[in-house]
């Protein structure tokens, strides 16, 4: 078994769709989408997101669920069915974003994560609203973060290079250590940043971590790009 995730959204095709990405990356997580009302229509219905939290209980088989969402009210319904779940205790909500949350949290559970870490997984993707770093200066300069404990630099061999699947492998393990890792200067647990930055085959990584586990992050790096992110 393995933790279960629900995403709770105002549009039952933006919780769908949401669910079917996430599902490409983690195909062992039990996914459940709880979207729009219970006629349809844009909004969340308190019936619909409890039914899928308890079906993820369920399935979970006791190792927990994370709850994901997208406005404000989605986030109060969901914190409504928490309250009136048969394992309340069970259940954790995550204050993250619902994409690249979602994703960092599937592919946290499939690693076999429980479900404080994979709530956490999912809490540390940025939100995306901080400033694109100068990266003319290289990435300790443009983060001020000074000389980094630990490098590698990587060559990609997987056909694709860096797309979804890749980025989001390492922002999820990422999210597990003690240290903070830039990606050619990208932040190591975005999983937008690191697809912005379009390595193809071929291209370099080069890897920056600071922290108590800086070397156990270049390493994870290290091994998922000379495994070619499984895709071999």
């Amino acid at each position: 078994m393995t933790v279960g995730i629900v995403v709770v959204s105002h549009s039952s095709k933006i919780a769908e769709g949401a669910v079917e990405l996430a599902a490409q990356m983690a195909p062992d997580v039990e996914l459940a989408a709880a979207g729009g009302t219970d006629d349809d229509r844009i909004g969340t219905s308190l019936e619909k997101v409890l039914a899928a939290v308890e079906q993820s209980l369920v399935d979970s088989g006791g190792d927990g669920v994370v709850v994901l969402s997208d406005l404000g009210s989605a986030v109060m319904t969901a914190e409504s069915a928490m309250e009136f779940a048969s394992n309340p205790d069970a259940v954790q909500l995550a204050d993250a974003p619902l994409v690249e949350g979602l994703v960092a949290a599937a592919v946290a559970a499939q690693g076999g994560a429980g479900v404080d870490d994979v709530r956490k997984a999912a809490e540390a993707v940025s939100f995306g609203g901080g400033a694109e770093p100068d990266r003319r200066d290289g990435p300790a300069e443009a983060s001020g973060l000074g000389d980094p404990d630990a490098t590698g630099d990587f060559e990609l061999i997987n056909p694709l290079g860096m797309h979804a699947r890749p980025a989001a492998k390492i922002a999820g393990g990422l999210s597990g250590l003690d240290a903070e890792v830039t990606v050619n200067g990208a932040d190591g647990m975005s999983i937008m940043a690191l697809m912005a930055l379009a390595a193809g085959q071929g291209s370099s990584l080069h890897v920056e971590a600071r922290g108590k586990d800086a070397s156990k992050a270049v390493e994870y790096v290290g091994r998922l790009v000379k495994e070619g992110f499984g895709e071999l």
